[in-house]
């Protein structure tokens, strides 16, 4: 009768040692351990702008730094006389209506793991720097009053950027304004025929800073 119970003792000791661990196992050619992963999610966002690709497009130099982008319309003057770096637009009427020299350039939203709660992508755009000076009488940034992607017309197709506050750019749902989609949009540099005290002549420099905000 003894010797029966030691037989099925030492048969169940075995079939345990076969199963006592995941790293390691006797009597089989298989084991299968687990691993854990852990990893903590966050919402990421970015807008990078591009150059253009119009044909005489200004030049978009990435700086790495602040400010992150430079732009040089080059020499420019209220008559259009002078070609500047880009595009421009004559004066409607020379010496009373003011000369634009603008580009086309592309901005590109990138967005992951945002509740889009709703579903609102906006990209807005200020000038947060003005031109130093007297540059506020004489001189101004703008972009394209529609802000589409339809090539502006005449020195007419384009507003001033706004200064005390920003303008919305680009605004709609996650479909209308999809992640990692470039947009086209026009920017310039509006010239008036200012003379006197408020006249503006000599290099000057202001800073555009663009917003995305996805909610």
């Amino acid at each position: 009768m003894k010797r029966t119970s030691l037989a099925i003792l030492v048969t169940l000791l075995m079939m345990a040692s076969t199963t006592f661990a995941a790293t390691s196992a006797t009597g089989t050619n298989t084991v299968a351990p687990q691993l854990q992963i852990s990893a903590t999610i966050q919402q990421a966002i970015s807008l990078t702008l591009q150059a253009g690709s119009l044909p005489g497009h200004c030049t978009l130099t990435n700086l790495a730094g602040n400010p992150d982008y430079s732009m040089d319309f080059g020499t420019v003057d209220a008559l259009a006389i002078n070609a500047g770096n880009c595009k421009v637009f004559a004066p409607v009427t020379p010496g009373a209506s003011p000369a634009v020299y603008w580009t086309d350039y592309a901005l590109k939203p990138l967005y992951t793991s945002q509740a889009l709660t709703t579903d609102n992508v906006t990209i807005t755009a200020q000038v947060t720097t003005d031109f130093t000076g007297n540059a506020s009488e004489g001189s101004f940034v703008v972009r394209d009053t529609a802000n589409s992607s339809a090539v502006p017309a005449a020195a007419t197709s384009f507003t001033k950027m706004g200064v005390a506050s920003a303008d919305t750019i680009v605004s709609g749902n996650s479909a209308a304004v999809p992640s990692g989609t470039a947009i086209t949009r026009y920017v310039g540099v509006e010239v008036t025929p200012v003379s006197g005290a408020n006249a503006v002549t000599g290099a000057h420099t202001a800073t555009v800073t663009y917003t995305l905000t996805v909610n």
